[in-house]
């Protein structure tokens, strides 16, 4: 008997989609997707220290409606949830452009990767709340320039990035990816295109092929680099100091975050900085190998530095539970790679819809069972954790923070205080 649900386009959870992803992609698109570094010790702890935690329920009197709204630098979310910015989304021929619009959709904002095969221009078009991404690439008027084409184009807020710790080798083995597609490239890597069809369909009735290029780090006068080509560019840039966070913070007059804090100390430098916001980052497992999961590592942030600058997570997240198992544990919103990036190979702007409606009908759900009528009201009370779960990375152990996590102290969440640029 066929499976019923075979030609359904929809799908029920982000496993379903990474499954179909797997189908519709050729092997080395699928494999850069996975990514991950070294043994993949990270990249497994990031998915899998969500299940140690759990929920305390309630089963009468629960909520009817519930109010799962929040907002994020001054930008409004239906749920706590935001699009992390990854890099050349070539999974699809509409890319960011596609995320962007089932973003806008959804009413959540979009992150926007400097690395992007879309340009600023044409994401911030397709939905107003886009933050742009950066890295430290290039010269300062580098840097520059690309925030004031950022602000041109209307991007409402900065992502500076700096959890990435250039890992080299994967003990599965790393893909294969040309520098461009070529005609060398398209005879090398055409059998792979062969056994995915519907995959090259996509392309094919656009009349185009992979964009493997970085239009947003196109310089004033010249071309737009292919990743690879930026990627050395980045890799021979001399490593930022705290006072480079300073100044480029310091160039940017709206909200600005620095994604991959993973210590307290670095958090209160962040702070120090004038930053708006951090996200508690390992970027999803591509970085030093061994670095605990965000999640471990959430709660003792979040009591330092939650109470002067909004705190939001990214790794692992897969399930409306686990963001609401962030949100318990002192996290404003999380942002979301892989998992969109699943839909949106599986089935283009409605998968990453298709990703978004079950996110937010499992943070709805938790909410419901915990007896809570809004995500705003969610503490550590609501959730079960083991001893010994958080990481209390660049604090004393015998420190305020250390002893507030190990203790699972409850704090009312998503109410942080918003520093406003």
């Amino acid at each position: 008997m066929k499976n019923p649900w075979a030609r359904n386009p929809w799908f029920e959870t982000v496993a379903e989609a990474q499954r179909r992803a797997r189908k519709q992609l050729p092997k080395s698109v699928y494999a850069a997707l996975v990514a991950g570094s070294e043994k993949g010790i990270t990249t497994t702890d990031n998915i899998e220290a969500f299940s140690e935690l759990g929920f305390a329920p309630h089963v009468a009197g629960l909520s009817a409606e519930r109010d799962l709204t929040t907002s994020v630098m001054g930008q409004p979310l239906s749920f706590p949830v935001m699009i992390s910015p990854t890099g050349v989304q070539a999974v699809h021929p509409d890319g960011e452009v596609a995320v962007a619009r089932a973003a806008a959709n959804r009413g959540i904002a979009m992150g926007l990767s400097s690395f992007a095969s879309k340009s600023i221009e044409d994401v911030a078009a397709a939905n107003p709340q886009t933050f742009f991404q950066m890295y430290w690439v290039g010269s300062r008027d580098d840097l520059l320039h690309r925030m004031e084409r950022a602000k041109a184009a209307g991007a409402v807020g900065l992502i500076m990035t700096l959890d990435w710790s250039f890992s080299m080798g994967r003990d599965w083995g790393s893909p294969e990816i040309p520098e461009k597609m070529d005609l060398a490239a398209m005879v090398k890597f055409g059998p792979e295109g062969a056994l995915r069809p519907k995959w090259l369909l996509e392309y094919a009735k656009r009349r185009e092929i992979p964009d493997l290029t970085t239009p947003n780090l196109k310089p004033p006068a010249g071309t737009a680099p292919t990743f690879f080509g930026a990627y050395g560019q980045w890799m021979n840039t001399p490593l930022p100091t705290w006072d480079d966070i300073r100044w480029i913070r310091e160039q940017w007059d709206g909200p600005f975050m620095l994604k991959g804090v993973m210590r307290v100390d670095d958090a209160k430098r962040a702070v120090d900085a004038g930053v708006t916001a951090i996200s508690v980052s390992n970027h999803g497992g591509n970085n030093l190998d061994g670095t605990p999961a965000p999640i471990r590592a959430l709660p003792a942030v979040a009591d330092a530095v939650g109470d002067q600058i909004e705190v939001v997570l990214d790794g692992g997240v897969r399930r409306g539970g686990d963001v609401v198992k962030a949100v318990a544990l002192g996290a404003r919103a999380v942002m979301i790679g892989r998992a969109y990036l699943w839909g949106l190979a599986a089935n283009g702007q409605a998968g990453v819809e298709n990703v978004l409606d079950i996110l937010r009908s499992g943070v709805d759900s938790a909410v419901m069972g915990l007896g809570k009528n809004s995500i705003g009201n969610i503490t550590r009370d609501d959730v079960v954790m083991p001893p010994g779960f958080v990481r209390n990375l660049g604090v004393e152990q015998s420190g305020t923070a250390s002893k507030a996590a190990a203790a699972g102290k409850a704090k009312p969440a998503g109410r942080r205080a918003s520093r406003s640029s």
